[in-house]
């Protein structure tokens, strides 16, 4: 069970929270008294630099196996790497490397477009939205009715192949995830529309460039079909890594709607973020989103301040009666599965 500090969310949820702002402050000061708020330059570019050393590395690899399929032994390390590489875009976005918003702008577009393929502004627009209002029923695009839904009201009128979809949307997650790295480029594709032609003609040209870059470096080595299926087990295996790593960190978590309580920053973030204990493994695997809680405190903090921060957020939180959600890897998941699974409970029954 999740380790929780005072009473549980669905008691705090009818109260009146004082006024907005009055709870974070104190926590705040804490925090920004220590250091915490403060880049980490050094660290980033010693993790960029291994990071990029890495995946050239790999496609060195590739290189010297030549048309063999014993060069797919490599997909996997390349999708371990290039979540790492997601990892550093996601935190450009929110300036934890930099506060210069040009130089966060090169190194996410970078990482984001040129190396992912994924569009770097679709991102920092639809992951800000979320992070303003964490699993809100309605302003989280993160927990819109789509492929999957959250909550009971989503699952009513779905019909036909969806409505089959949602009842077995437990089963179903992680064969979906398997989709993922290659939604991610499509997702950034399709929101070039919204953007002024400046803003296409750079994301754009980059994201082209990495499809090319990715079709020239495989097949200059590969045979055609050592090239597909290379890419198959690399993007399968990177959508999988990337869902494991942002599943656990609010699914099943408390979901404010629009009638809810009118909670200040301090109880937005934490009662509806989910905490996944570990050690540095865990650390490296999950790219610091294990310390959810953290994060979306502080959205700017640097990745390597995050566990330094977590003793100070769990003591305001218990000093104010705050449950602080933490649990173990496998308990978060098993979470995520029985909350999607009790969301398709009512298309079940009707079958």
């Amino acid at each position: 069970m999740p380790q929780t500090a005072g009473l549980s969310a669905t008691a705090l949820g009818p109260q009146r929270p004082p006024a907005p702002g009055s709870e974070f402050t104190p926590l705040l000061r804490e925090v920004r008294g220590q250091g915490l708020l403060e880049h980490r330059t050094g660290w980033y570019v010693r993790t960029i630099g291994v990071n990029l050393l890495a995946l050239a590395a790999v496609l060195t690899g590739v290189a010297l196996l030549g048309e063999s399929w014993w060069a797919l032994l490599l997909a996997p390390a390349l999708a371990v790497l290039s979540a790492r590489t997601a990892f550093v875009g996601h935190d450009a976005g929110h300036s934890q490397i930099t506060s210069g918003r040009r130089t966060a702008r090169l190194i996410g577009l970078v990482h984001g477009n040129l190396l992912l393929g994924m569009g770097f502004a679709w991102w920092n627009d639809k992951h800000n939205r979320h992070h303003a209002n964490p699993n809100h029923t309605e302003k989280d695009p993160d927990v819109a009715a789509d492929v999957l839904v959250f909550t009971a009201p989503q699952a009513a009128g779905r019909t036909g192949f969806p409505a089959w979809l949602t009842r077995h949307q437990a089963a179903l997650f992680l064969p979906l995830t398997l989709l993922e790295g290659i939604a991610l480029k499509v997702y950034g594709f399709q929101d070039l529309r919204n953007h002024p032609w400046r803003v296409r003609l750079v994301e754009g040209g980059l994201l082209l460039a990495h499809v090319a870059g990715y079709a020239a470096l495989l097949l200059a080595f590969l045979t055609p079909w050592q090239a597909l299926a290379f890419a198959a087990v690399h993007q399968a295996l990177l959508g999988l890594h990337l869902g494991l790593a942002f599943a656990p960190n609010h699914k099943g978590m408390e979901m404010p709607g629009p009638d809810g309580p009118r909670w200040g920053h301090l109880r937005r973030q934490v009662l509806t973020s989910r905490n996944i204990r570990g050690g540095p493994v865990t650390d490296w695997l999950l790219g610091g989103l294990n310390y959810q809680i953290e994060h979306h405190l502080f959205p700017s903090m640097p990745r390597p301040h995050l566990r330094l921060a977590q003793p100070l957020v769990r003591a305001h939180c218990a000093r104010l009666g705050i449950p602080y959600t933490e649990t173990g890897a496998v308990d978060s998941y098993r979470q995520v599965f029985v909350h999607l699974h009790e969301v398709g409970e009512g298309l079940r029954a009707a079958t």
